[in-house]
């Protein structure tokens, strides 16, 4: 801040030099009680030649037409207010304005604002004397008012810009008496976004001022784009030295076919004009507020080869009364300003132009300018306490009590409520969209509005565009095909390879496009997928034709037991019961129906139990099966074979009834090992999720590596039984019990082998009725080849039921051994 005020002390005596005495025909002066300051870029420094604050003459710069346009707004918006009988009544209101062209040589006019009888005293007490304005409406760029706004801040000295759009101007610890009627870089940013975003454009390029406008426009740009789908390819800061080709290649290069151009009046032209010149074609050009209603631009030669040009703008707001205002004030003006005497920069020598020039240039910033003028005004009318007819002269109007007003307009101004929020900036006002039909004209064709909720709306019928009709892309990559994730392909998100998500898997765009995410246990998903279905739980119920036919199958079953049962009981002392294992006959048939009990379990909703019961009956008296046949087959092999050569064997174990014992001791291990096992790790309810996606097969899971001691028994116990079976196949022709014996345990081992393959090749839920039928062709196997056969015999052939007809076999049996 001291920086500042010893810069003021310094300008005192140059104030004095350079004031001269203004005349009442000068345009940028006006005489009044109280003064207005307005700064106008009127004409355009491009670059400076020195960097300190010395002084220039604007008037032989370039001449910027629109900014001359919103000068003469200024002057006409003071002079209706000056004719309002009711808004400052007997009070007349002034203007003091300048030239500003640049932001480090336009400094005697800000003195010359701030200034007490045209001396600068920096360190005097504010409150001795009232500067010569009481606000300043200006200026239009964001660098120009970022080099003067600290001075103007000192005192509290109000500024109302109606351009300058920079987003650190909302700061109010910075900049405590700044305000503005236009919206800042932040809202523009946000209405050209949201184009982008209703078109589908995802590959964009940003060409920005080297300036603090366009700086700021990029980063606004960079930070809104941050969480959507655009992408910003290609950004370049422009100035007088651009080199365009080498720009115009690097976006083809990358085939960018969006791009917007965030720039002054000055820099777009030279962008635009380049590409015409440089043949750029078939693209979408996107236009900021600054630009988008230029005058010039839309009709010049091979305009329309550059492709579609939108943008967004201020609205086109109709000015009651200033086109008469024009008429009146260019036919006062003549060539003779040259010869007044006037202050530094308030010198236009623009006294050539026609109405038709003037009223024709880009009508932009209108209504920021007019809502300016009329809210410094209204803020005087309340600090002067003015009512119908009068107000208090007598209250003496400091710059900071103009402030306070300013802060609480509420005004209706061509039916817009002109108002403030805390920053300072507008909470009115719209921001249009334009395109640039063939006919040369800035069209209309949506709006962006801040307060509503839906705040962008375009009409694309009334965009033609360079297609043929149809919305022009502009991607890095093409979209993926739904079911498809996006692997990146480089540092932008928006380019990327496409993948389809496996089984099982599946992509949610709207949650993250570049992950296939995993379905839950109980969900599903075809190869590229968008969402996961639940799966289908698969059970075998206990009224599926399969389990009743299954279950119809262990009633025969039993039906067919219990018959043998009674046909051997009755015909206990016969010699085919008794060659058949007479007592053990009827315990090998007891565990044959309660093995069959584990059929039942195999059908409906697995549970802890059910798992148990479906393989502890059959394993443990299953063995109890295979361990009797062992003994008949071991029995068999002794009668016929061990005992002539071992009698002692044959002795030992009659003597303790050998048959007995094993069978006690094979039941003994397996109730301990299936005891242990099934402590350890008992068989449980199981979802089958690998084999079928679509699908959760319920079943029940037994632990082979805990029931392994179990297994390896059933497994021994018919190896066993196989080998004395066979050993005794060379005995007498019609003695068939090894036979039978033999012939039941093939059609075991076949009955297992073939529901493993079948077991390796399908896990569906009638894997449960295969395991069932192949438990009962285990019991079957026994009960139809073994027991079945000796019913026949005793029922159907009573002769070979005989103790004749078994010693005639084994004495024919005899002799032929002995020969």
């Amino acid at each position: 801040m001291k920086v500042f005020l010893t810069l003021l002390y310094l300008f005192e005596g140059f104030l004095q030099a350079a004031t001269q005495s203004t005349v009442q025909t000068s345009e940028f002066h006006l005489r009044g009680d109280y003064l207005i300051g307005g700064l106008f870029n009127i004409h355009y420094v491009a670059a400076a030649n020195f960097q300190r604050p010395q002084a220039i003459d604007c008037s032989s710069k370039l001449f910027i037409l629109p900014n001359y346009r919103r000068f003469q707004l200024m002057r006409f918006s003071v002079e209706e207010i000056n004719n309002s009988s009711s808004l400052l009544p007997n009070i007349s209101l002034g203007y003091q304005m300048f030239d500003h062209c640049s932001d480090i040589h336009s400094f005697p006019g800000i003195f010359k604002l701030l200034s007490v009888n045209d001396l600068i005293r920096p360190w005097e007490d504010a409150s001795t004397g009232l500067p010569n304005a009481i606000g300043v409406v200006g200026p239009f760029t964001s660098t120009h008012a970022l080099s003067i706004a600290p001075i103007f801040m000192t005192n509290l000295f109000p500024m109302v810009s109606y351009g300058c759009s920079g987003s650190v101007f909302s700061k109010k610890n910075l900049y405590p008496s700044f305000l503005r009627t236009v919206h800042s870089n932040k809202d523009v940013i946000n209405a050209i976004v949201g184009i982008i975003l209703n078109f589908n454009w995802r590959w964009v390029a940003f060409l920005y001022s080297d300036d603090d406008f366009g700086k700021d426009g990029l980063e606004q740009f960079k930070n809104k784009i941050e969480d959507s789908e655009i992408c910003l390819a290609f950004y370049k800061a422009i100035n007088i030295y651009t080199d365009y080709p080498q720009v115009f290649k690097q976006i083809e290069e990358q085939n960018i076919k969006v791009i917007v151009v965030f720039a002054p009046k000055v820099y777009a032209e030279a962008v635009v004009e380049s590409a015409v010149q440089l043949n750029v074609t078939n693209k979408v050009w996107i236009a900021d507020d600054g630009w988008s209603l230029n005058k010039k631009l839309p009709s010049m030669n091979g305009i329309q080869n550059i492709g579609t040009v939108l943008g967004v703008a201020q609205p086109v707001v109709t000015i009651p009364g200033f086109t008469d205002f024009i008429h009146s004030a260019i036919s006062q003006t003549d060539g003779g300003d040259t010869e007044q005497k006037m202050f530094c920069n308030q010198k236009c020598n623009c006294s050539n132009l026609s109405v038709k020039t003037l009223l024709n240039a880009d009508p932009s910033f209108s209504f920021p300018v007019y809502a300016a003028v009329y809210a410094i005004a209204h803020a005087l009318h309340n600090t002067l306490r003015c009512g119908s007819d009068r107000c208090h002269k007598n209250i003496t109007v400091h710059p900071h009590m103009i402030l306070e007003e300013l802060k609480k307009s509420n005004f209706t101004l061509l039916n817009q409520t002109v108002q403030f929020d805390e920053n300072g900036d507008p909470k009115f006002g719209s921001l249009s969209v334009v395109f640039w039909n063939s006919s040369g004209n800035a069209e209309e064709v949506g709006s962006y509005h801040f307060q509503s909720s839906i705040h962008l709306s375009i009409n694309k019928t009334k965009i033609k565009w360079f297609t043929n009709g149809e919305v022009p892309t502009s991607l890095c990559s093409p979209e993926c095909p739904a079911g498809y994730a996006k692997k990146p392909n480089g540092m932008h998100k928006c380019c990327f390879t496409c993948e389809i998500c496996k089984t099982n898997n599946y992509v949610n765009i709207s949650e993250d496009p570049f992950k296939c995410i995993s379905c839950k246990d109980t969900e599903w998903a075809a190869e590229g997928s968008t969402s996961c279905l639940p799966r289908l739980l698969e059970y075998v119920s206990l009224t599926d034709i399969g389990a009743v036919l299954t279950m119809v199958l262990e009633g025969l079953l039993l039906g067919l037991t219990v018959s043998v049962s009674v046909v051997f009981a009755i015909n206990y002392n016969t010699p085919v019961v008794r060659s058949a294992g007479g007592p053990i006959c009827f315990l090998n048939l007891g565990c044959l129906s309660l093995c069959s009990i584990s059929v039942f379990f195999y059908f409906g909703v697995p549970t802890p139990s059910s798992c148990v019961l479906r393989y502890l009956p059959f394993i443990l008296f299953y063995t109890v099966c295979l361990a009797c046949f062992v003994v008949r087959s071991f029995q068999i092999v002794c009668i016929f074979k061990i005992s002539a050569q071992i009698p002692n064997i044959h002795i030992w174990w009659v003597k303790y009834h050998g048959q007995w014992l094993l069978i006690s001791a094979a039941f003994m291990f397996q109730a301990l090992s299936l005891t242990i096992s099934f402590c350890c790790d008992p068989p449980r309810p199981y979802n089958e999720m690998l084999w079928y996606p679509e699908q959760i097969i319920l079943s029940c899971n037994l632990n082979i590596q805990a029931s392994c001691f179990s297994l390896f028994l059933l497994v021994s116990l018919c190896c066993l039984c196989f080998i004395f079976s066979y050993m005794a196949k060379d005995l007498p022709k019609n003695y068939n019990e090894a036979k039978a014996i033999t012939f039941c345990l093939l059609l075991l081992i076949c009955t297992w082998v073939i529901f493993i393959t079948e077991y390796m090749l399908y896990r569906g839920k009638y894997i449960q009725i295969f395991n069932a039928l192949a438990v009962l062709s285990s019991l079957y196997s026994f009960l139809l080849w073994y027991f079945l056969p000796k019913c026949y015999i005793i029922i159907f052939k009573p002769d070979k039921n005989t103790q004749q007809y078994f010693q005639g076999l084994i004495q024919s049996y005899t002799k032929t051994i002995s020969q």
